[in-house]
């Protein structure tokens, strides 16, 4: 018999994955949009992800409708928790989108106008994403399977570094994206941009590793930590789960070596790295929990027969779409130039 809970939170978990690091490197570049030198290398920033920024949304759609369709129960918690930070998410895409298609259409000041608004666009929905995510990490009050806590509960000190670092981190994404996809002047502007957000990236990202120890005792447990009037460590039980931040490590040490080497696609490699250590770190917090730190995946499972009809259309159309995306980037591969833009 197949886990369909277990297959269904690995197919949600990879989508959200996938969604964070492809749409993260296009939002990194609305981010870098106001540092820009000209209107032209502007245009260049945006071809580079013209062919892709679409597709790389479809990953978020699964995420959330394969968790309203999976798991309803936790949809049903996590939704009321957050809504304010994920409407503030969707109108950043939205905006963004707009933003866009209607400034390659504009001219003088409503090229600007949408310049301004596809910066805005993309860091609104960075903050609101770290805002979801801080506020699903400190933990969701439930009670009776419902919702149970205030409207803002998502809103503290702790979300708010958390969104800082994400800004942070996409801004990484967008930098190294560009030292892979660029040349000449703005090349070597992707390649400072990358570097200092690397270093705001290690400053954030250690700030809030330490702070998510304090959020919740059970995240410190699970690594190991006892939190009291010290830092008890538990040697056992983190030696383990060191490889994850090694690996984090591992990759910002790429970022910073290949970056100052001037390399154009190493550096995007570690970025990724980064990003992928911070999911480990994620689930090796959380899991088995989908809503922290009451509601298990199983138990918030759709019946089977449900899991089952929809793994058959997935099963269909997910390979279809892993085929187009990868097509669509290898048609789309090297370098961007003003001659040689998508639009």
């Amino acid at each position: 018999m197949l886990d369909l809970p277990l297959i269904w939170a690995g197919l949600i978990a990879v989508a959200v994955l996938l969604y964070v690091t492809l749409d993260g490197f296009d939002l990194g570049i609305g981010i870098l949009f106001p540092f820009a030198r000209s209107k032209e290398e502007r245009d260049v920033m945006m071809n580079t992800v013209a062919p892709v920024w679409d597709g790389n949304e479809t990953w978020l759609v699964l995420g959330g409708g394969g968790l309203l369709a999976a798991f309803p129960l936790a949809y049903s918690v996590l939704m009321p928790a957050l809504y304010l930070p994920v409407l503030l998410m969707l109108a950043g895409l939205i905006l963004r989108g707009v933003a866009f298609e209607f400034r390659f259409r504009a001219r003088n000041r409503g090229r600007k106008f949408w310049t301004q608004m596809f910066a805005g666009g993309s860091i609104l929905t960075a903050i609101a994403q770290g805002l979801i995510l801080g506020g699903f990490i400190q933990g969701v009050t439930v009670e009776d399977s419902r919702f149970a806590g205030g409207t803002f509960d998502w809103l503290t000190p702790y979300t708010l570094l958390v969104a800082a670092g994400i800004v942070a981190g996409y801004a990484l994404l967008g930098g190294a994206w560009l030292m892979m996809k660029t040349t000449d002047n703005l090349h070597g502007d992707a390649k400072r941009w990358t570097l200092l957000s690397a270093a705001a990236v290690t400053i954030l990202l250690a700030a809030v590793s330490l702070a998510t120890l304090f959020v919740h005792p059970r995240i410190a447990a699970r690594w190991g930590f006892e939190v009291g009037p010290g830092l008890a460590v538990d040697w056992a039980a983190l030696a383990p789960l060191l490889l994850i931040p090694a690996l984090g490590l591992a990759g910002l040490a790429l970022v910073v070596a290949m970056a100052r080497r001037g390399s154009h696609r190493w550096p995007f490699v570690g970025a990724m790295l980064v990003f992928l250590s911070g999911y480990m770190g994620l689930a090796a917090s959380f899991m088995p929990t989908i809503v922290p730190y009451d509601i298990g995946f199983r138990e918030a499972a759709a019946p089977d027969n449900a899991l089952g009809l929809m793994l058959a259309g997935t099963a269909f159309i997910l390979p279809m779409i892993l085929g187009y995306t990868a097509w669509v980037y290898w048609v789309f591969r090297g370098k961007v130039t003003p001659e040689t833009g998508y639009h």
